[in-house]
């Protein structure tokens, strides 16, 4: 009987390396699978990328329908002279409605009361929340009220906040003239004197809608590391040093959160200031949302309020780009 030569040693494997080497490498001779498991994978890689498409698109058909196509079509209605009426409905206008809006002494005045509200009520609300949230945040007795009570009135709608607040402000039985003439002071017109009633929309927006920011604010507090506050308590650090050191450049990017999104809320004031002064007295509280709303739905003038919004929308995006490159500096 013939007997086979085996081979032993260091060189016993070498035969069969170079197939292995091969399919390793993915060469010819490497075996049947050299080519395929790349071929394999791209086909995965392509199912899993159309695997997610079932979650986007209801998404996409929402933001289509009622996001990009009610802009194109109010931009399309601001080059017309669309009425509700019916009258002039379709006719091309170009920009003629956009140079009447610069031309126009109460688009003007309802932006400048629209200025002046968003610089009453933002600073106001950006400083007061974070106040309120130091305060919380040192370890008041009953978190838990505190938490409550300077949240509760955001939850509220803004009917039943105006209801209340125009009872505060009657002249003559509101608690606010009230108290004041129990020490001597002769009552204010809250709501019917011009100097007074820009004033009384931004406290009662103040005291509405100051809950949201100051639980923002008492978040980023939580967030700061503790071993911050212990490395200068050792270095002999006092309250308001690590205040100053420590607490304020940690919520450095809260505060610029806060006021992009203040300024914004501002800017589109419209509710409160509707149901508590209807723009008055004699205009002096009208936002430009408010001029825009009267303009296509009292004066049926639909093409020119879309030019007005168009313009108002512009100024937004500028203010917003500008805030944002203007924190982003700071922090850098």
């Amino acid at each position: 009987m013939s007997s086979v030569p085996t081979v032993t040693g260091p060189n016993a494997g070498d035969e069969a390396r170079p197939s292995a080497k091969r399919r390793r490498r993915g060469l010819p001779g490497g075996g049947p699978s050299g080519g395929g498991e790349r071929r394999g994978t791209a086909s995965r890689g392509g199912a899993s990328g159309l695997a997610g498409w079932p979650f986007v698109v209801p998404f996409l058909v929402f933001f289509v329908l009622f996001l990009v196509v009610p802009l194109g079509f109010g931009l399309w209605m601001s080059l017309t002279d669309s009425s509700l009426t019916g009258h002039g409905d379709g006719t091309f206008a170009g920009l003629d409605n956009y140079a009447e809006a610069f031309t126009d002494s109460e688009v003007w005045q309802s932006l400048g009361n629209t200025a002046w509200f968003t610089v009453l009520s933002s600073v106001p609300l950006v400083l007061f929340s974070l106040v309120m949230a130091l305060l919380v945040h040192t370890g008041l007795p009953g978190q838990w009220v505190w938490r409550l009570s300077f949240f509760a009135p955001y939850l509220l709608p803004v009917a039943v906040v105006t209801q209340v607040w125009m009872m505060l402000y009657q002249p003559e039985s509101g608690l606010f003239n009230t108290a004041l003439e129990a020490v001597g002071i002769d009552g204010i017109g809250w709501l019917v004197e011009e100097k007074y009633a820009m004033w009384s929309v931004a406290l009662l927006t103040l005291w509405w809608t100051v809950g949201f920011n100051f639980l923002l604010y008492l978040a980023a507090l939580q967030s700061v590391p503790d071993h911050l506050y212990e490395a200068a308590a050792l270095d002999g650090a006092g309250a308001w040093r690590r205040l100053w050191s420590i607490t304020l450049p940690q919520l450095r990017r809260t505060t610029g959160l806060i006021a992009v999104l203040q300024v914004l809320a501002s800017l589109k004031v419209f509710d409160q200031i509707y149901l508590l002064t209807k723009g008055g007295p004699a205009g002096s509280t009208r936002p430009i949302l408010e001029y825009i709303y009267d303009t296509g739905f009292t004066n049926y003038r639909l093409g020119y309020a879309s030019a007005v919004s168009y313009v108002f929308f512009a100024i937004v995006v500028v203010l917003s780009l500008a805030q944002l490159k203007l924190f982003s500096r700071r922090e850098d």
